[in-house]
């Protein structure tokens, strides 16, 4: 066997429809592609993605990261380390925190982070704890209770 003599199989090549010459050739006139209209027409019909003006899939669907949390929870976040000028055995929860002048505003109920240093042990009431905030509160000899999540 040579290059030469290599050929497609049998069948697998169709000669290409020639549309548009004459009624006798089955396809004639508007080459199958009905009287008037965009899809009719030469060139391409509409653009990929193109959904006749309404507004196409790949807009609606939001962008970049996933889709957005519908009701995500906002929370007052604060660090332990603020809650280390406290007394020891004070019952911290946001109106304490707003009395002292710790909190300045309150978006929603209060949580607790891990950032920093602890050495008090106190009493904290809180919507929400992180796990290393949770385990410095506890480790200064401190409780952490979780409260309802209210405003």
């Amino acid at each position: 066997m040579r290059l030469e003599d290599l050929r497609p199989q049998e069948g697998s090549k169709k000669r290409r429809r020639r549309v548009g010459r004459g009624i006798s050739a089955g396809q004639g006139a508007s080459c199958g592609f009905g009287m008037r209209g965009q899809k009719s027409r030469s060139g391409r019909g509409t653009r990929p993605g193109f959904e006749g003006g309404q507004q196409p899939l790949y807009r609606r669907v939001p962008k970049l990261k996933g889709f957005p949390v519908v009701n995500r929870k906002i929370y007052t976040t604060i660090n332990v380390e603020k809650l280390s000028s406290l007394p020891e055995n004070t019952e911290v929860n946001v109106t304490l925190l707003r009395e002292n002048g710790i909190l300045t505003a309150v978006q929603g109920p209060l949580k607790i982070l891990g950032d920093g240093e602890i050495n008090v042990p106190l009493r904290v009431q809180a919507a929400a704890f992180t796990d290393t905030a949770r385990s410095k509160i506890e480790a200064a000899g401190g409780s952490c209770e979780v409260v309802s999540m209210r405003n």
